[in-house]
């Protein structure tokens, strides 16, 4: 907040004469937003915010050379951690490709350690020129057939909610929770809107009378709309609806022919999950106004959508225009096609120019929570899987979907009685084993579609309660690089003939403070390995599918570390069929 010192500096800055302003940006084509006009102006810059639109002394001048000035660019709901790389380095990432603020939900995180790991995002978060915003997670576990690494009910979250840098509650995904009027997930939804804060929406397929009763509480946005029916019914009862094109999930195009003149100041832009070498391969914010333009969009909406539309639907007041007396954000672009990002500024300073950020930003990664690995030691029989009815319930992957298949199969087992992969082709053993307070549990199954042979995956991610998920096609190298995971303190691990490759993610087992170039070129190699070595068809992503066979929210058949999980039934069920 400013003091009256400090407005009146702003006042003598704007008003001309009486002092300069500290930047003046020349010949510059200003998108506005707010009234959806280009037009030739100069912009003043002083204290971090906009001044005003006047040629005035200025300490420095810049000659933007007829370039297109944007507000900077807002990503209304993103998991940093699904990026595996910290917030500075997340930050480093996406801030010369025009991106200045972020509305994060830290729930991978939270679900691993609990306020602890949200505390260390809002803090690391603090420091940097890229504005991270955050949104306390609501479904910390996802679900109450899942063991997390915490539980965090309304009274935890409570601690957070005043803080100027949390927006409020994050997506609520409990939709039946709220539809049944369940009173934990009540308070939670109180919390927010109690405090004059934001509720993030999550309630896929939700129609009629159902999202009358979810969006009556108070939530107010939703980034799950997976057709234009789904768009319009949440768009008529006042909810916003974020357009998403992340790594995973892509309904950008989908929903895009849905905007119109009359309804778009209430669609904005997200990513929710993009991984590092997405973004270090294809942008961030950028690529969604690419995407946008060349399906016919209007640019001047298209960056409304990612800057005011954004601001406004999460109430920062001081984002996602340039106007006097909002932040000083904003961007140069060379034309509004490729949006090739030539200069950023945040609170009035140049951060990035030319794809790179100016100074070295600061990770406070040290202070990051450790420790995050604690299984029961598994013995070399840990895994076995006995099928003695010979038909076994299968999880069927489907390429490029989250969605899965409850199958039944036909299953060959050895003398004992257990399921062996070599006398099972297509068929490969996933395994689910808690690792955030040594249980033992261990919940297994079995995956057609994966293709995995030779060997064995195994990672750390695991949404949304982030046990140990593995698979292979033997239980010698699932172990292995299961007991690698733990040495390891968490990342992705496989294992080829006795070859282990490796991604330490030591932060929480879902990120690094490592350069993103180096993480996102160690990857690639990784899942390159997975196609031509392990033979995972080129339709799957080898890690990020295997990291949602653990998600019991999306149907039909998904696998936990209490056992498999009929997501249709809500229910678990036995691997063994009768």
């Amino acid at each position: 907040m400013y003091d009256i010192d400090d407005l009146k500096d702003l006042v003598d800055k704007a008003a001309g004469g009486r002092s300069p302003a500290d930047l003046l940006i020349l010949n510059a084509k200003l998108v506005d937003v707010l009234t959806g006009e280009i037009r030739e102006t100069d912009v003043s810059v002083g204290g971090g915010k906009i001044l005003g639109f006047a040629r005035t002394e200025a300490v420095k001048t810049i000659d933007a050379q007829g370039a297109y000035l944007l507000p900077g660019l807002i990503d209304a709901h993103i998991h940093i951690e699904s990026s595996m790389v910290s917030p500075a380095r997340f930050a480093g990432l996406v801030l010369p490709r025009g991106t200045t603020s972020v509305v994060a939900d830290p729930h991978e995180i939270a679900n691993v350690h609990g306020l602890e790991g949200i505390r260390y995002m809002l803090e690391n978060g603090r420091h940097l020129p890229l504005n991270i915003f955050i949104a306390l997670p609501s479904c910390v576990p996802a679900t109450p057939f899942e063991d997390a690494g915490a539980t965090l009910a309304a009274e935890e979250l409570e601690e957070l909610i005043d803080d100027p840098k949390v927006t409020g509650i994050g997506e609520m995904m409990n939709y039946p929770g709220v539809v049944t009027g369940d009173y934990d997930v009540l308070a939670k939804i109180r919390l927010g809107t109690s405090h004059g804060k934001i509720v993030d929406g999550h309630a896929p397929g939700l129609l009629g009378r159902d999202l009358d009763a979810y969006l009556v509480t108070g939530i107010s946005n939703t980034h799950e709309c997976d057709s234009l029916e789904e768009m319009r019914e949440n768009l008529r009862r006042g909810c916003y609806v974020l357009l998403r094109e992340g790594s995973a999930a892509k309904n950008l195009r989908t929903l895009l022919p849905g905007v119109t003149p009359g309804n778009a100041r209430r669609c904005a832009f997200c990513c929710d999950d993009l991984h590092v070498e997405d973004i270090v391969s294809e942008g961030h914010m950028d690529k969604h106004l690419r995407i946008a333009v060349s399906m016919g969009m209007d640019p001047v909406q298209a960056v409304t959508l990612c800057t005011l539309n954004a601001a406004e639907c999460f109430g920062l007041r001081s984002k996602g225009a340039v106007a006097p007396g909002r932040d000083a954000d904003f961007i140069l672009v060379d034309d509004l096609k490729d949006f090739r990002v030539r200069k950023v500024f945040t609170a009035g300073r140049l951060i990035a120019e030319d794809g790179k950020v100016l100074s070295p930003l600061d990770d406070a990664a040290a202070g990051a929570p450790s420790h995050s690995i604690h299984i029961r030691p598994l013995g070399d029989d840990a895994l076995a899987l006995p099928v003695r009815t010979g038909r076994a319930r299968v999880i069927g992957l489907q390429p490029r979907s989250l969605v899965t298949l409850n199958l039944v199969r036909d299953v060959a087992v050895d003398d004992a009685g257990l399921f062996q992969c070599a006398l099972n082709p297509g068929l490969t053993k996933i395994a689910v084993i808690e690792r955030h307070k040594a249980t033992g549990k261990i919940g297994l199954g079995l995956l057609e579609g994966y293709g995995l042979r030779g060997g064995a995956v195994a990672t750390t991610i695991s949404h949304d309660s982030h046990n140990i998920v593995a698979a292979g096609d033997n239980d010698a190298d699932m172990l292995l690089a299961v007991r690698e995971l733990e040495r390891l303190g968490g990342g992705i691990v496989s294992v080829h003939e006795g070859v282990i490759r490796r991604l330490p993610l030591p932060i929480a087992g879902l990120m690094t403070s490592e350069a993103p170039e180096t993480v996102s070129a160690t990857l690639r190699a990784m899942i390159e390995a997975a196609h031509t070595e392990l033979g995972i068809p080129e339709g799957v992503e080898p890690f990020m599918s295997l990291s949602f066979m653990a998600l019991p929210v999306i149907p039909e058949l998904k696998l936990t570390a209490r056992g498999l999980f009929n997501v249709n039934l809500f229910s678990f069920v036995g691997v063994e069929a009768d």
